[in-house]
């Protein structure tokens, strides 16, 4: 089956639309914008309080390198592998709706013991985030799928929305933890970050009126999609289920490049990169880096929909593996920018601050071709009665990426950043292009699920129209 709700001729409180898409998709992009507002924020400052010397002005915990980022890999890859419990969650008793409620109380409790200036509660408040967004970041975004009828041309733009909702979260999450740590200290860095998850949680509540019928427990009894919640899988759907499983080694592989910006980049913007503006006498926060990216996808995020968009009308291939496959290539090919950092820096004891910027650049038109295209992938393949739980695969696949960063970043202190750098690089191609010449086998698997006619799709899965009536 097409993924997520078939039970709706619109979602949201009568059927209300803002600029073409369900009014339920701006409250959605709000709750989400303030819940990355918090994990980018904390993010940007965990690495740099985890590395920071013991004494100083403003101490952490003195770990060094290989330590911290192999820290950073395991917690980065628990919160994402944390979402497939709370996929299930989802799926067999409680809803999408609910577990999003129950995860978002979970990160405010994480987030404020966080700010407590003590090591129980700073491995309590890890504990507590990585189990609020594994009950919260999978079925958020499934809600967002649900908003659409399956075959609906929006639903990808609608992802490209509440995407850009993520980043405009990240921009200033950075931006005002790091400030916030440089200024007063980090814990009062990871509180700002609390205070964020109070503001989603909050707007998750006020905008419910407009979610009416998504996100609800597809089982209950009085659902209109109980029975098919006990029709086994069909031939089409366990081909798509496997496709979406092989589809999860491109995530792998792109997170484990991409996620170099919060662990090994990061640092480097620390401690090996000229941070100073000297015409007004200002340093840079090193934490500030980490909102670049998202600056460039709130700039760039509708001009690269809108350049798929006309690809696609032009006739050329368009297909969700394609985008991710490019996207792996392209962001694969800005660590070349990191490459010449390393060398400039082993030439004069520091490097600029344009070499961060201009890989982050083409991280992030490589992540704007992948990351949302792979999230609307998953919501049109998803079995219904699997759909929390693959939304969830998803992000473990993510989080499977983050370990592997953390690892490659570790290994750097003993193999060395420019051959880690040019490393991915060469990697990220290869296998960009290994998956493009497999690309057509792939899109077969997918029996159609992204064409536009959701009638034939469904009736290819056997079932009828009086199944979706």
């Amino acid at each position: 089956m097409s993924s997520i709700t078939i039970d709706h001729p619109d979602h949201g409180a009568n059927g209300k639309q803002l600029w073409g898409h369900p009014m339920g998709l701006y409250y959605l992009f709000f709750v989400e914008m303030w819940e990355r507002f918090s994990y980018y924020g904390m993010r940007a400052l965990l690495t740099l309080y985890l590395a920071a010397p013991l004494i100083g002005v403003n101490p952490g915990l003195g770990w060094d390198t290989e330590r911290t980022l192999e820290f950073y890999g395991l917690y980065t890859m628990m919160v994402y592998l944390s979402t497939i419990p709370g996929g299930l969650i989802a799926d067999r008793w409680l809803g999408q709706k609910k577990t999003v409620l129950f995860g978002g109380i979970l990160l405010c409790i994480g987030h404020t013991v966080l700010a407590v200036e003590a090591m129980w509660a700073f491995y309590t408040g890890i504990t507590f985030i990585v189990l609020g967004v594994g009950g919260l970041k999978s079925n958020i975004s499934t809600m967002v799928g649900g908003l659409y009828k399956p075959g609906d041309d929006r639903r990808d733009k609608g992802f490209y929305i509440f995407y850009i909702g993520i980043n405009v979260g990240a921009f200033f999450g950075a931006l005002a933890t790091g400030w916030a740590a440089v200024e007063y200290g980090w814990h009062y860095g990871f509180g700002l970050a609390g205070i964020g998850m109070f503001a989603g949680q909050i707007m998750f509540m006020y905008g419910k009126k407009h979610l009416n019928g998504v996100g609800e427990f597809q089982g209950a009894p009085d659902s209109e999609n109980k029975e098919l919640m006990k029709k086994p899988l069909t031939k089409v759907e366990k081909d798509r289920m496997l496709v979406m499983f092989l589809s999860f080694l491109i995530i792998i592989v792109f997170w484990g490049a991409f996620e170099q910006a919060g662990g090994l980049m990061n640092l480097y913007a620390e401690q090996k990169t000229n941070r100073a503006l000297g015409f007004i006498d200002f340093t840079v926060p090193a934490a500030w880096f980490q909102s670049v990216n998202a600056f460039f996808i709130i700039t760039l995020g509708t001009a690269v929909a809108g350049f798929w968009y006309w690809w696609k009308q032009k006739g050329k291939e368009s297909s969700s593996i394609f985008k991710m496959a490019v996207g792996v290539i392209i962001m694969g090919t800005g660590f070349l920018f990191m490459s010449g950092a390393s060398m400039q820096y082993q030439e004069t004891g520091s490097s600029a601050m344009y070499w961060l910027v201009l890989a982050y650049l083409l991280h992030t038109i490589g992540e704007l071709c992948a990351s949302p295209v792979a999230l609307s992938y998953i919501t049109k393949l998803a079995p219904v009665k699997y759909a929390s739980f693959m939304m969830g695969a998803y992000f473990a696949a993510t989080g499977l990426g983050n370990y592997v960063a953390g690892w490659v970043g570790a290994w750097s202190h003993q193999a060395g950043e420019f051959e880690i750098f040019t490393g991915i690089f060469v990697f990220c191609t290869i296998f960009g292009i290994l998956v493009l010449t497999i690309l057509k086998p792939l899109k077969r698997l997918t029996h159609g699920a992204e064409e536009s006619s959701p009638t034939v799709a469904m009736e290819d899965e056997g079932y009828s129209r009086d199944d979706i009536a």
